[in-house]
């Protein structure tokens, strides 16, 4: 070998290459110990936590009524009078009235035929009376005839044969001309009642007119059943019947055309309140009836009021063809007190807060990662983190409750397995599970 001819001394080499791998060694675990002391950590803590579970919502009026165009046949109906959208109004008060004009006519006429059935059924009653009596002097008239010719046939016995034969042939035919005006008599007394009847009828159809557009006169002026706030509806018919997906409508107003039963406005009681919101599926299992929620309104900033939790959806919304995939519970708020700033429709934002959690667990957040689609933390050891994998009981305002892990233990708040790591850069959110 090159080294043997030269004489240069083995032993020496040996060592120098020991020296070597030494120092490469230890600078080797000098730069690990250094990258691991670079990863912040962060100990878990025990402690008592307040849940808040976060949404928004919108106010919706718990009571209303419905104020629309009577049903009166005969055509479309105009307003002249009718207030506008938030104007608050007192139980009876008007809030819409038509135009009467058509049924103040109708009215006159009504009374017209009225008063003139009547006059009829006094002239029916005259002449059925007349009647009457024509038929009484005719009727006696054909029972003397009918007496005289028994008179007459009573002297068969001194009168000739021929004679007797003619009174009797008289007798026959007084009898029938009595029995005749005897059905004379009875048709004439049915057919006058039935004249009368007719003209009651006609009378009796006048009154109903009457009433109907007295009622329909009274029905044009409509009035709230309530104390709350007018709301006014779209006009649907201001289109001329075409309407698409995006389209704005004017709400109606003094001057347009309605067609009987339309709804034309609304009341709403705002002294009674609620907020429609939803949750996610992780929050809704923290959740329950009664617990305090704390409302901010966006449309009244600075303006805060408190509720209780009124219902909760037993069933998510979601549906198969949403966008957002995750499912969505309903909640109803209670609002604890009337507010006369609030109207429906505001959007609100909701701070729930759930039952304290006591003796719980936590870490920030950023310490909790996804590995394999499992929550895991990186505990600190003396040689560097060996990963962990945990149970997260809830996730509130940063900080998720966790199990699997003592207290006092130290992780890191960076996946120490990303070269590009580097401290302060932010971690993946974790997905919570159920309580």
């Amino acid at each position: 070998m090159e080294l043997a001819s030269k004489n240069i001394p083995f032993g020496p080499l040996v060592l120098f290459a020991l020296a070597t791998l030494s120092l490469a060694s230890c600078a080797a675990s000098g730069a690990s110990q250094s990258s691991a002391q670079d990863i912040p950590v962060v100990a878990v803590k025990q402690g008592e936590l307040q849940p808040k579970v976060y949404t928004t919502g919108e106010l919706r009026a718990t009571q209303s009524a419905m104020l629309i165009a009577p049903p009166i046949a005969g055509g479309t109906l105009q307003i002249i009078q009718l207030v506008k959208t938030g104007t608050p109004v007192k139980k009876d008060d008007v809030v819409i009235a038509f135009d009467p004009s058509q049924q103040q006519y109708n009215l006159e006429q009504a009374r017209s035929d009225f008063a003139q059935a009547e006059q009829e059924i006094v002239k029916a009653k005259d002449d059925s009376a007349v009647q009457t009596a024509q038929d009484q002097t005719a009727l006696l008239k054909a029972t003397f005839a009918v007496r005289q010719a028994e008179l007459d046939v009573s002297k068969h016995e001194i009168v000739s044969a021929i004679d007797a034969e003619k009174n009797q042939l008289t007798l026959d035919e007084a009898k029938r001309a009595l029995a005749q005006l005897q059905q004379d008599i009875q048709s004439h007394a049915a057919s006058n009642q039935a004249n009368i009847a007719v003209d009651s009828e006609k009378r009796n159809k006048a009154g109903l007119a009457m009433k109907q557009a007295e009622e329909n006169i009274a029905n044009m002026q409509v009035r709230s059943p309530m104390n709350g706030l007018a709301v006014v509806q779209e006009n649907e018919d201001a289109s001329g019947g075409f309407f698409f997906g995006g389209m704005s409508l004017p709400e109606y107003q003094t001057g347009d055309q309605v067609s009987p039963g339309r709804m034309v406005a609304e009341v709403i009681n705002i002294d009674q309140m609620e907020i429609a919101a939803k949750v996610g599926e992780a929050d809704r299992a923290t959740l329950k009836i009664g617990q305090s929620v704390d409302v901010q309104v966006d449309a009244r900033p600075g303006l805060t009021v408190r509720g209780k939790v009124k219902t909760l959806a037993g069933m998510s919304g979601g549906f198969f063809f949403d966008d957002n995939s995750a499912h969505k519970f309903g909640v109803t708020v209670q609002l604890a007190q009337a507010n006369d700033e609030l109207r429906p429709g505001f959007t609100t934002r909701l701070v729930i807060l759930g039952d304290p959690l006591k003796h719980a667990l936590y870490v920030p957040r950023q310490a909790v990662f996804q590995k394999d689609g499992k929550a895991t933390v990186y505990v600190k050891t003396g040689g560097g983190f060996e990963p962990r994998e945990i149970k997260i009981r809830y996730v509130t305002e940063g900080l998720a409750v966790i199990d699997g892990l003592n207290q006092g233990v130290q992780v890191a708040l960076i996946d120490p397995t990303q070269k590009s790591a580097k401290p302060g850069a932010s971690a993946p959110a974790p997905s919570p599970g159920a309580p």
